[in-house]
Order: structure tokens, then C-alpha cells, then sequence
């Protein structure tokens, strides 16, 4: 895991401790907050075209970027929980996405690799 996310997990492991949280800070009731806080996100852009969205107002843009970093929170306090090295993760997958992905047969669609 980098310095910076390892900074954030102990950030957050301290922030818990002091308010008395970790005693509801299950992998159960994170996975389910990842949920809710993951529908605030999508709240946002409910109704937009593409081109809206890809433009937000100022002040939507800071009210997404607050929505992402609960969702951050959340996933980083859940492989805290889980023991789980997110960043590892994220590699595995990327390499996982790329077998199932081969550019010569997923390039310019949009088709689950099942279906190439």
C-alpha cells in the first residue's frame, strides 16, 4: 500500500477511535454505506445528458468530489477491515481486465468480454 493511503487508513482508524465508531464499523455495514454513498454520487448526474456531465457547475463538481471521498472512505475502512491491500487489488484486476480485454478484440466497443 503507498505512504499516502496508509497515512488516510491510520487517519481513519484514529478518527473512529476517538468518536467510539469501530463498534459499528463492520465490513457488513460499510459494504452497505458504500451502497448509499455510491447512490448520492449517481443522484448527481440523474437526468444529465452525457455533455451535462461532463460539464458540472462549480458547485456540483465540489458536492461530487465530497460524494467520492466518502465512497474513498468507506472502501478504504472496508480493506482496512477486511485486511485486503487495495492498491494490490487494483493491479491484480487491471491485469485481469487485460486478459479479458485483449485490445484486438475490445477496442472502440463497449461489449462484456463474454460477448467479443
Amino acid at each position: 500500500m503507498s505512504n499516502e493511503l496508509e497515512t488516510i487508513k491510520f487517519r481513519l482508524q484514529e478518527f473512529a477511535k476517538e468518536r467510539d465508531w469501530d463498534q459499528f464499523h463492520s465490513p457488513k455495514n460499510f459494504s452497505m454505506a458504500l451502497i448509499v454513498e455510491c447512490a448520492e454520487l449517481v443522484e448527481h448526474f440523474q437526468w444529465l445528458t452525457d455533455e451535462q456531465s461532463k460539464r458540472l457547475p462549480a458547485d456540483t463538481l465540489d458536492e461530487v468530489s465530497l460524494e467520492m471521498a466518502d465512497i474513498m472512505i468507506y472502501l478504504v475502512r472496508l480493506a482496512d477491515k477486511l485486511d485486503v491491500d487495495l492498491l494490490e487489488s487494483v493491479n491484480r484486476k487491471i491485469k485481469l481486465n487485460a486478459e479479458k480485454y485483449p485490445i484486438e478484440k475490445s477496442k472502440g466497443l463497449a461489449a462484456k468480454y463474454n460477448k467479443l
